[in-house]
This record gives structure tokens, C-alpha cells and sequence, in this order.
């Protein structure tokens, strides 16, 4: 006997009928019609059922800081084409003189149970570890990807917000982080101020990367500026280092401004590197050139990048409603862009966390969503919490709304 069967079920491979689905030791058992009774049941009355949501980029340590640090930060980085992108970056850190563990540990803490109202199973956790921040986000993080698994997945990534070069002694933070447990090594290359130092700093991480086993992730390009090229340097590395499938390239926005010959060699070199990417349109007016790079065969996600903070004063950790401010900002509202932007949020997304086997099918981990919509065009439309949010076979949150209208 299943310990959980979803009844009625609607899926995205199979949109015309409904059909049940085991679930067994935290697996699909089973998917079709007629199964054998479960322990638990639920009934989906005829709403699509799909992979639960993954976000692969989140400044964790920085959620709901927005009040802290004021609007200096925000008008540089949203404005002028993001020419001031590094200012941006200069300002905000001034919250870091503000960091401990335990107003952090809150803080992350309330924005991942609300991701798990919203259904979101897995995300890959930027916290801050410099000279300024030291080590306190990276602690409080640790904690939580402990205290909430296996009900939410948390990948922590240590990541030199300010810079290597720029920041002496980061270094040696990041390096610690990843001795306390820190699941990724993180880089910021564009930061620096000379290409050699952006190289410099490319390098050094995947040494480390490379001396500890660990993936790498990198915020890059995200200013508006055509010259940037740390994407390159990235992609060039992880061949170099034999680390393709292992990096993530985060924003690239720069990629926006590129000329479309140079684009078009960078997307062969990151197919080749096996880069995944993050794209976050609604955090910045330039965003990567998503679609093309997945026509070009590239692995490319969705990310909710902020929640709250000195870069953007929304968000509620809902890759629903990011998708649907994608879907505005990358004028893709046709049925089939609908379906593209539903996979960056779940199963793309997974691939670019490194996540494997996040699919419903017979075999794979029962990380699943029931919908309150029919449809990836319903649920695009309205963004709503899950009903029901199924992690590793165990439902972890249930959702319910109802109003009355006295007309």
C-alpha cells in the first residue's frame, strides 16, 4: 500500500485526463488510473499537478532589509541602464555593519517557509562573507539549510559580495565559510576594477572549487556595460578546470548590450561549458537573453534574486508570480513561452541548481505541487499558493483561500 496517492490528477504530459499518482519512501511509485488505496490521500479535483518549484538564485542573507538601508541603492542600480550598478553594490553593503546571526537567521527563516507556502522545495542560497559581513550570514544560513531539510533543500553559496581583490581578506572568509559547510563556492568577477583582476579572481575560485569538490556560482556582468566579459572568463574556466555542468552564471545582463556576432560565439562557448544560467528580469531593467540561449541549447532558469533588500522592495518568494513578471518583461505571453517559463521555474530551474531527477515521473523524488489552477496558463495568470506542497513524499504545506461577496 502507496503511503500517499494523489487522486485526479491533472499533468502537463497528459492534459486530457486525469490519473492518480503513488507515492512511496519519498518516490512516484506510480502514475495511472485506478491505483490501489493509500495510506493518506488527496484529491485534486481535476488540478494540474507538476514538479514543485526550485529557486536558484536568492540573496538570502539580505531578505527584508529594504527599510535598513534606503533608496540610494535601488535608484543606482534600476537607473540610468544600469550604469551604476557598482555604486549600487558600494551602498547597500553598508547594512553588512548590521549583520548577526540571529536578526539573519529570522529573517532567512521567515523567507523560506514562505517559499514553501508558494512551493518552492529547493533554493540555492547566496549569504554574504567578507571583510564587512565575516561570517555571521553564513552561520545562520547553515543552520537553517539544517533545521529545514528535508522539508526545503537550501545549497549555500559563499559569496564575496564585494570583490577578492577589491576586499583583501575575503578570500580567506569564503574559504572558511566553505570549511563550516558552505555547499558552493560563490564569485562576483565583474566587481574588480581591471580584467586582470576579474581573471585573478575567476581563478582563484575554482581553485578552490577544485581543492574542496564543490560547484561554483557567479554573479556576472550584471551592470550596463558591453565591455564586461566575466561571462567569458567563466565558461573558459570551467573548461579549463574540467568543471563543466558544475557553474551557474547569475544575471549576465550585460548580454543584453552585446553585439549579436559576439553573442552568438558566447552561447556555442557556454553550451560547450555547460553553464547553467539565472536570469531575473524583474530585478533590473536589462536582463540576459534568455529564450535565445535556450535555443542555442543552454540550461537556463528563473531566480527570485530578491526579496525586500537595497536592490528590489518586493518579492514574496513565489517563482509563480516571478514568472509572470517574466512573462510582461520578456513580452512572452504565448501558450508555448508560458510552458518555457513554467520549466524555469521547476525543472530548468532544477538542472541549473544540479539538482537531478526533478521530474513527474515513475522513479524520481516526490517533490510536487497541486495547483489551484487547470492549467500553466491558469497558474501563470494567477500566482496563487499550491494547495497542497509535497516534499520528498511528505506534504509540508496546505493552502486554502475563500471570500464572500455581498453584491
Amino acid at each position: 500500500m502507496p503511503k500517499l496517492v494523489i487522486r485526479n490528477a491533472r499533468t502537463r504530459q497528459r492534459p486530457a485526463e486525469l490519473v492518480d499518482i503513488a507515492i512511496e519512501e519519498g518516490k512516484i511509485v506510480a502514475i495511472g488510473s485506478g491505483l490501489e488505496r493509500g495510506d493518506d490521500e488527496l484529491d485534486a479535483r481535476g488540478r494540474l499537478v507538476t514538479e514543485s518549484f526550485v529557486d536558484p538564485h536568492l540573496h538570502l542573507c539580505k531578505v527584508y532589509t529594504f527599510h535598513m538601508v534606503g533608496e540610494g541603492a535601488l535608484a543606482q542600480y534600476q537607473g540610468g541602464a544600469m550604469g551604476g550598478a557598482m555604486s549600487a553594490i558600494e551602498l547597500a553593503a553598508a547594512v553588512k555593519a548590521e549583520y548577526r546571526e540571529d536578526w539573519i537567521y529570522r529573517n532567512a527563516r521567515r523567507a523560506l517557509l514562505d517559499g514553501l507556502r508558494y512551493g518552492v522545495t529547493h533554493v540555492q542560497a547566496f549569504v554574504d562573507v567578507d571583510t564587512k559581513a565575516r561570517l555571521e550570514a553564513a552561520r545562520a544560513v547553515l543552520r537553517l539549510r539544517d533545521e529545514l531539510a528535508p522539508a526545503v533543500q537550501v545549497e549555500v553559496v559563499a559569496f564575496p559580495q564585494d570583490g577578492l581583490l577589491r576586499d583583501p581578506g575575503a578570500a580567506d572568509y569564503v574559504r572558511e565559510a566553505i570549511q563550516l559547510g558552505a555547499d558552493v563556492v560563490g564569485g562576483i568577477p565583474w566587481i574588480e576594477y581591471t580584467d586582470e583582476a576579474m581573471r585573478e579572481h575567476v581563478e582563484w575560485a575554482f581553485d578552490l572549487a577544485r581543492e574542496t569538490g564543490r560547484p561554483v556560482a557567479m554573479l556576472v556582468d550584471d551592470a550596463g556595460d558591453p565591455g564586461l566579459r566575466t561571462t567569458e572568463l567563466l565558461a573558459t574556466a570551467a573548461l579549463r578546470y574540467g568543471w563543466q555542468g558544475r557553474v551557474t552564471a547569475c544575471h549576465a545582463r550585460a548580454m543584453a548590450l552585446y553585439p549579436e556576432p559576439y553573442f552568438r560565439k558566447l552561447a556555442v562557448l557556454a553550451r560547450q561549458a555547460d553553464l547553467r544560467f539565472v536570469v531575473d528580469p524583474h530585478t533590473g531593467p536589462l536582463y540576459a537573453r534568455a529564450f535565445d540561449l535556450l535555443d542555442a541549447g543552454v540550461i537556463v532558469a528563473l531566480g527570485q534574486d530578491d526579496i525586500a533588500d537595497a536592490y528590489y522592495p518586493y518579492g514574496r518568494h513565489n517563482m509563480l508570480e516571478v514568472a509572470f513578471l517574466a512573462s510582461h518583461l520578456m513580452w512572452a505571453m504565448t501558450p508555448a513561452a508560458m510552458e518555457r517559463l513554467y520549466d524555469m521555474a521547476t525543472t530548468l530551474a532544477a538542472r541549473a541548481m544540479g539538482v537531478e531527477g526533478h521530474r513527474l515521473a515513475v522513479g524520481a523524488p516526490a517533490n510536487l505541487v497541486v495547483l489551484e489552477a487547470e492549467s500553466v496558463h491558469e497558474a501563470i495568470l494567477e500566482h496563487a499558493p499550491p494547495r497542497y506542497v509535497i516534499a520528498n513524499g511528505r506534504l509540508v504545506a496546505e493552502n486554502a483561500s475563500s471570500s464572500t461577496l455581498y453584491v
